[in-house]
């Protein structure tokens, strides 16, 4: 598994799922699907102005980068574009290209672990946490959204090498 689809991977299903094994997790059905639930909607039940604004600019900054919809994905995530992974055990499933979640202690990024300069960027980026693949940013002014975009760009890049 490359540690792009490891990444948004965590973010379609591990987040969604109760406690199993690492086998079990892998071979049950993802409960973070594509919806049909309005973007504005849920972004009017934000909790703080702030983070609601930020939401709402990162939906312009990836929308404008990548040309692709926002799209609710679960209950809480902005995803943007799609794919489809196989493994061999025949477990299947689609996640976001990109994504991201404005969670109550951060806005949490879904990037793919894996991308050209992510270490690099990642140390330009400003006041930020990383996980995995995920950046957990607490408000956009911490970061520089240049740097931003680059990101976005070259985890596009990536996604899209090995997927589409």
């Amino acid at each position: 598994m490359s540690g792009c689809h490891e990444s948004i991977l965590t973010l379609v299903s591990v987040m969604s799922m109760e406690p199993k094994t690492f086998n079990q997790s892998l071979m049950a059905k993802n409960k973070t699907t594509e919806t049909s639930l309005n973007v504005g909607e849920f972004i009017g039940t934000i909790k703080g102005e702030t983070k609601r604004e930020d939401s709402l600019a990162l939906i312009r900054i990836i929308k404008k980068q990548t040309g692709l919809e926002p799209k609710i994905w679960g209950s809480s995530i902005i995803g943007f574009g799609s794919y489809h992974y196989k493994y061999e055990s025949g477990h299947e499933g689609d996640c976001p290209l990109l994504g991201f979640s404005p969670r109550a202690e951060a806005i949490v990024l879904y990037f793919c672990s894996q991308f050209e300069k992510r270490e690099e960027l990642l140390e330009k980026l400003g006041k930020h946490k990383t996980g995995k693949g995920c950046v957990y940013v607490k408000k956009l002014s911490d970061i520089d959204i240049e740097i931003l975009q680059k990101m976005i760009a070259n985890h596009m890049k990536q996604m899209r090498e090995i997927y589409i």
